[in-house]
């Protein structure tokens, strides 16, 4: 066990057979345990049979708490971090803790564990080899519509948490803002109830109603349509098409858009001006 090292541990986000080897001998270790709530976090180390100095960790007291961690650390102490549930500092406290240890050239080790984000996606069957997470959008809808339309142009699977209270209300606004992309919902990650719920935002948002949802979920929305940045130009995708000579201007406005990356609209548009003017005159 190496002096002033802060340890950031991954804990269980429901089932306790979750927590790592490693993770479990370096809680039994340290000379500190920083909790964001000791009394749930005791609950833990009991379970595991570990007896170390608690002090808490959270939103509020971080500034307070979080320069008597750094005195410990500074005294050569070792010090652990844990959150309630996943791993610290991923939508939970404890950034700014580790950016303060980092100034001072305090070692800064990560025990790896469980993270609901990435446990959803694993058994998503969405797109993982690009991703966004995005924490929690805002409460407020107006807020939370703006942040879901700075969303809608990345590329990628987007991973947002949610608490069940406001789940409905943000499966609507993903709706009205993102359209009808197919969306998961998982719950109850790892416990008894695991669920994981797939379909439409309308299908989820149409399921979701229809029970009590508990706990913190994991909502992951698909990528939207995407436009390649090497596209074919508008005017020689539809000289293309044209040359065909067996289809309707309709059909033809609808491939060249998706060639083109261009709206159908102007696709359209532009296929009655060549039409009616092939020479350009």
């Amino acid at each position: 066990m190496a002096a002033a090292t802060l340890y950031i541990i991954a804990t269980p986000i429901g089932n306790l057979e979750d927590i790592t080897y490693r993770a479990v001998r370096i809680l039994g270790e340290v000379d500190l345990i920083a909790a964001e709530d000791t009394r749930h976090s005791l609950k833990l180390l009991n379970h595991f049979s570990i007896s170390k100095p608690l002090t808490s960790y959270f939103d509020h007291n971080q500034q307070f708490k979080g320069e008597r961690i750094l005195n410990a650390l500074r005294q050569g102490k070792s010090v652990a971090l844990i959150s309630d549930a996943g791993t610290p500092c991923i939508s939970d406290p404890g950034y700014q803790l580790v950016r303060d240890a980092v100034a001072e050239n305090i070692p800064v080790v990560p025990i790896p564990g469980a993270c609901a984000a990435v446990a959803a996606l694993s058994a998503s069957g969405l797109p993982t080899d690009m991703f966004t997470f995005a924490g929690f959008p805002p409460s407020r809808q107006g807020k939370r519509r703006t942040f879901l339309g700075a969303m809608s142009a990345l590329s990628g699977t987007l991973a947002l948490y949610e608490a069940p209270h406001r789940l409905l209300d943000t499966l609507n606004d993903i709706r009205e803002v993102l359209g009808e992309r197919q969306v998961i919902v998982a719950r109850e990650l790892t416990k008894i109830y695991e669920e994981c719920i797939r379909g439409t935002a309308s299908e989820v948002r149409t399921s979701v109603s229809q029970g009590i949802v508990r706990g913190e979920v994991v909502i992951l929305i698909a990528p939207g349509d995407t436009v390649s940045q090497e596209c074919e130009p508008l005017e020689t995708v539809l000289h293309r098409l044209m040359a065909n000579g067996s289809l309707s201007i309709k059909d033809i406005a609808k491939q060249a858009a998706v060639i083109s990356g261009v709206s159908r609209s102007e696709a359209y548009s532009e296929a009655l001006r060549l039409k009616n003017d092939p020479d350009g005159a």
